[in-house]
């Protein structure tokens, strides 16, 4: 269903109040989350969180009548762009990965009993979900192809294999699981999503994967999870039987943008941090470090490459809201590997503008250059992306080229 986009004088109002509640509660949190965790200052993010649905800033992605703010496409990539500027953003306006793609999942394949029972309380904040699609030994370039099965045994879905980079599965109240339900369907048919809530004995949580040595908790981790003669309703089944690879594709393209907006903002952080330093770092007395020609390079090549990422970003969602995702696939990918391009390269610069400090946790700099390096890889990788445009662009020109080709 189609939203409507505000307009540009409500669009002003919502980036204020999203910019000025981070600037006052939620940034003076990131010295104690780099330090001691997302554990540790959970309490006070439920706080912000349950201020945000009694002032009608909850969830932008969801529904009005789920509680959610109900915005466009366009309109929630605005604000998302405003939320990434910290690490915490998304996760306190309740539109965090991987719950904000599987929101989508279940609002557009979900049956009444599954949003009852999973979409509500995820819509409302009251749980948190994870995704479980990656496996240690399959390529993640290649979705279709996994091991992790699913058979029918009276009336249930047996689930066997092992997942990783399941993220937020620590704490999480259920998984969204892919596995092959008809190993002998075609390609892109093998697979089905299944509903697992996570206290389902054969559901097993199997570590906690260290990024760059930190394990992090909660919400802001990543996890190996074994399935074990995990058995749950055949009612559980999400979407079609057979369906696993469309729903992903779904839920990931959509969520390209969503993860691209994110980007923005936060290279948008990143670009404020470095200014700042130029103005204040003094190389010598009174030669404060934007004096250096290298180092106003950096800054007008950041601006300009920020500005250009959003505008790519703001296309690609209008095209969405216009046309649907499906047909915006072009636009997606090309945002996907573009974006994830910027945004390291203004974090690599404000980096070096802040020297040693910029690698230590003492800014939020490092902390997002850990976790974001990633851009290029999850949600399918730049190689995969740019090959795939190569081909949509060729086809119109009368070069027809598989996925495969050499």
């Amino acid at each position: 269903m189609k939203r409507a986009n505000k307009s540009p004088e409500q669009q002003a109002v919502l980036v204020k109040a999203v910019r000025d509640f981070l600037e006052q509660k939620v940034y003076p949190l990131e010295p104690r989350f780099g330090r001691e965790g997302f554990a540790a200052i959970e309490p006070e993010l439920e706080a912000l969180r349950a201020e945000l649905r009694e002032r009608g800033l909850w969830a932008p992605q969801v529904p009005e009548n789920l509680g959610g703010m109900g915005l466009s496409f366009l309109d929630h990539a605005r604000l998302s762009r405003e939320m990434g500027k910290s690490p915490l953003g998304h996760y306190v306006f309740g539109c965090p990965a991987p719950d904000s793609g599987n929101v989508e999942l279940l609002l557009e394949f979900g049956n009444d009993e599954q949003k009852r029972l999973f979409l509500e309380p995820l819509a409302r904040g009251e749980v948190r979900s994870c995704f479980s699609m990656t496996e240690p030994d399959r390529a993640g370039s290649n979705p279709a192809w996994m091991e992790t099965t699913a058979r029918l045994e009276d009336g249930e879905w047996v689930i066997d294999g092992r997942k990783w980079f399941t993220t937020s599965a620590d704490g999480a109240a259920f998984a969204i699981v892919m596995a092959v339900t008809d190993p002998d369907a075609s390609t892109y048919a093998r697979a089905s999503m299944i509903l697992v809530p996570t206290n389902t004995p054969g559901f097993i949580h199997d570590r906690l994967i260290s990024v760059m040595g930190h394990t992090g908790s909660g919400w802001a981790s990543h996890s190996e999870i074994v399935y074990e003669n995990c058995r749950v309703p055949e009612a559980n089944l999400l979407g079609p039987r057979g369906g696993g690879f469309l729903l992903a594709q779904s839920r990931l393209g959509p969520g390209r943008i969503h993860h691209a907006m994110r980007w923005c903002g936060i290279a948008e952080r990143a670009f404020e941090l470095m200014c700042k330093r130029a103005v204040e770092r003094e190389v010598a007395p009174g030669r404060p470090l934007g004096t250096r020609q290298a180092v106003q390079h950096f800054i007008a090549e950041c601006r300009a490459k920020i500005d250009a990422a959003v505008l790519l970003v703001e296309n690609a969602a209008r095209r969405i809201d216009a046309d649907g995702a499906a047909a915006a696939r072009t636009e997606i990918a090309c945002v996907k590997f573009f974006v994830a391009d910027v945004l390291t390269e203004v974090l690599d610069r404000a980096i070096q503008v802040h020297g040693a400090l910029g690698v230590t946790d003492d800014t939020p700099l490092a902390a997002f250059y850990r976790h974001e390096r990633a851009a290029h890889i999850y949600d399918g990788p730049d190689e995969v992306h740019k090959s795939a445009v190569a081909r949509w662009i060729l086809r119109g020109y009368g070069l027809e080229l598989s996925s495969q080709s050499k």
